[in-house]
């Protein structure tokens, strides 16, 4: 069912830091920062030759990564998304086999403006997954 690993998602305390720590000592491809307010996060995206990491600064208070950041004030790993062909399919036969989506199970628009939904973590190993329509 799920495709390739689309990005890891790091929540950062200072996003200017982590971008300058991927570019300059790891001699990564680092995007700008784009906000987005209907998910409550900053994000950059650093180009890997066969995959990205996401790096997310919280965007206000209600930002859900605010409790993460809180929890962990030096960030962490927060999500692993997967590419799924069909994100329906994918949500509709995951939850057939007891598996729970967060929030109201409608796909949102992510950040590279595709459909994306998020999955319990308890239900797969302690790790929040994200999937992603490719």
């Amino acid at each position: 069912m799920i495709g390739k690993l689309n990005h890891i998602a790091i929540v950062v305390p200072d996003l200017d830091a982590a971008s300058t720590v991927y570019r300059d000592l790891l001699g990564a491809v680092v995007s700008k920062p784009v906000e987005m307010p209907e998910h409550g996060v900053t994000t950059v995206f650093v180009e890997l030759p066969n995959s990205k990491i996401e790096l997310l600064l919280p965007l206000g208070e209600d930002s859900p990564i605010t409790k993460f950041l809180g929890r962990n004030p030096t960030g962490g790993v927060h999500h692993i998304c997967y590419e799924v062909v069909d994100i329906m399919l994918a949500r509709d036969r995951l939850t057939a086999k007891g598996a729970r989506v967060l929030g109201n199970g409608i796909p949102t628009l992510g950040a590279h403006n595709k459909p994306v939904l998020f999955l319990h973590p308890k239900d797969f190993c302690g790790t929040l997954i994200e999937l992603e329509q490719a």
